[in-house]
């Protein structure tokens, strides 16, 4: 509840500062307009995106395209077996007039009144406008999981995510713990270098990476996602920054107290650095359930395919079936955000006092 009101509060103050005394000033003016820009520009490529993937295919490769997912009315005609697309044909007396299309001819559409279909109708192309209704194409979503096997994709990539995760929490707290609450000769150059790795382009340890992978026997297998990237330098780095902070009594009074290094590991350290660990938590899900390179070089078998990869199986060398694209790209995005509003409380504080900016 506090919560809920300190962000009420926020939004209130937001939208009632003024800079002026009981009148809007023109900076006022000017922070609103930036802050609805900033927003437009943010949320307008995603709520596009959700709307256009319950768009059919003709729906979306129609120029210019519409904001609202609109499909074109179908009708039943007497004498012809499939529905029929309705047009709004313009008369030269003015009048609009509802036509079925039977056929298109160049420039030229065969068309026939819907109550009267005994006779057909020419009309050029420009005279007639689609009749279109609000409709959401369900079967972009249901299709892609009953008949391409997505649902084996999204297992996949929900282990690959979860066990990635938990792994690279484990082994970067654990060396973080090392680099920050023992004092030895060279810590501060193990700590550069770890720093250091992070210069290195992915694009060059690729190769080395996977002759390794390969001489492990683990091609075709999901621990060949999970594992080449289970320790990250800015895990490392945030998590360390982070236990710096912790003060030096409490992880003396419990070696006093006889607790051992594991105890004082997961019972002392690791509840303080809760808010770095949940930072690192939303970057590595992030990190792995995005992932497409990797997985596509060491997942060659369809079985084993995350859900990243699963989506390039829509792109032929002839065909690209977008509809089915945007619908699950919008899936995809579905767990990370429930993972980042869950944990958002936590990023502020996390990287301001682990001194990642």
């Amino acid at each position: 509840m506090a919560d809920i009101s300190t962000s009420h509060r926020l939004l209130k103050s937001l939208f009632t500062a003024r800079r002026g005394r009981g009148r809007l000033h023109w900076t006022d003016v000017f922070s609103y307009t930036y802050l609805l820009f900033g927003v437009l520009l943010m949320f307008g490529p995603v709520v596009w995106l959700v709307l256009s993937s319950f768009k059919t295919p003709a729906a979306l490769i129609e120029f210019p395209p519409t904001f609202l997912p609109l499909g074109q009315i179908e009708v039943q005609v007497d004498g012809y077996e499939k529905p029929l697309l309705l047009f709004d044909v313009a008369q030269e007396e003015g009048a609009i007039r509802q036509l079925a299309q039977v056929r298109r001819i160049g420039i030229v559409s065969q068309m026939v009144d819907p109550k009267n279909p005994g006779e057909t109708i020419s009309v050029p192309i420009d005279q007639r406008t689609k009749v279109r209704e609000f409709r959401l194409a369900v079967e972009n979503y249901t299709d892609p999981l009953e008949r391409f096997n997505f649902v084996r994709f999204l297992n996949n990539s929900l282990i690959v995510t979860i066990v990635a995760t938990v792994i690279t929490l484990l082994i970067n707290s654990m060396a973080a713990y090392g680099l920050s609450i023992y004092e030895f000769r060279g810590r501060n150059a193990i700590m550069l270098f770890v720093i250091g790795t992070l210069m290195i382009p992915i694009t060059v340890i690729l190769v080395p990476v996977y002759l390794v992978v390969t001489q492990l026997g683990m091609i075709n297998s999901l621990w060949a996602v999970i594992l080449p990237g289970a320790a990250t330098p800015t895990g490392v780095f945030l998590l360390r920054q982070y236990m710096l902070t912790i003060p030096k009594d409490l992880i003396e009074a419990a070696r006093m107290d006889k607790a051992s290094e594991w105890a004082v590991y997961s019972k002392v350290v690791l509840p303080l650095t809760m808010p770095a660990i949940a930072v690192l938590a939303i970057f590595s899900i992030m990190w792995r359930w995005n992932e497409f390179l990797w997985p596509l070089i060491v997942l060659n078998r369809y079985e084993v395919h995350t859900l990243q990869v699963g989506l390039n199986a829509f792109q032929g060398e002839l065909d690209v079936q977008w509809h089915y694209i945007l619908a699950m790209t919008v899936v995809t995005l579905i767990p990370v955000a429930v993972v980042f509003t869950f944990l958002q409380k936590f990023i502020t504080t996390g990287i301001a006092s682990s001194g990642m900016k």
